[in-house]
């Protein structure tokens, strides 16, 4: 009984190996067209296949920051960034955060044509907030650098 106790497990762990594991470069994965059931877009970014400066797109907006002016505790206010994709790929913005939860940008999630633009819609709310309030919002996209910074401030009055 003792030996097959001992045996079940080398059993299974012999039993589980398949062989050779297969990867695939990332042009075979953008040959497959989709992933997971869902449809990719090519993002030329990848460990065997780098981005070069003229493969980037180039995000560039009229304005990196915005100042609200002055405002009281409790307001919501919103600003809208606009941009243009003035590279040669289309741009895809794949997240964009802000530096507290106070402060959320919406942003296209269909790529941008090159020449074409887009808008990224900036909310702060000042709910608890008194003084100058300075936020920033990170812009992840499939440019060079990968990350954009905008910024928002305001003077935030408080209700007392």
């Amino acid at each position: 009984m003792k030996a097959l106790f001992f045996l079940f497990p080398a059993f299974i762990f012999f039993s589980c190996s398949s062989g050779e594991v297969k990867y695939q470069s990332a042009d075979e994965v953008l040959k497959s067209d989709k992933i997971n059931g869902s449809k990719i877009y090519y993002n030329p970014v990848s460990a065997d296949k780098p981005l070069k400066e003229n493969e980037a797109s180039k995000l560039s907006f009229e304005k990196l920051d915005h100042d609200f002016g002055t405002i009281k505790e409790g307001d919501v206010v919103q600003h809208i960034f606009k941009f243009k994709n003035k590279g040669n790929t289309p741009l895809v913005i794949t997240n964009a955060s802000g530096s507290c939860g106070c402060t959320v940008p919406e942003w296209p999630k269909e790529p941008i044509l090159p020449g074409k633009g887009g808008e990224i819609k900036v909310s702060f709310d000042s709910k608890g907030k008194s003084g100058v309030e300075e936020k920033e919002i990170y812009v992840m996209a499939n440019t060079i650098p990968n990350k954009t910074t905008l910024r928002v401030k305001s003077l935030v009055l408080s209700k007392k």
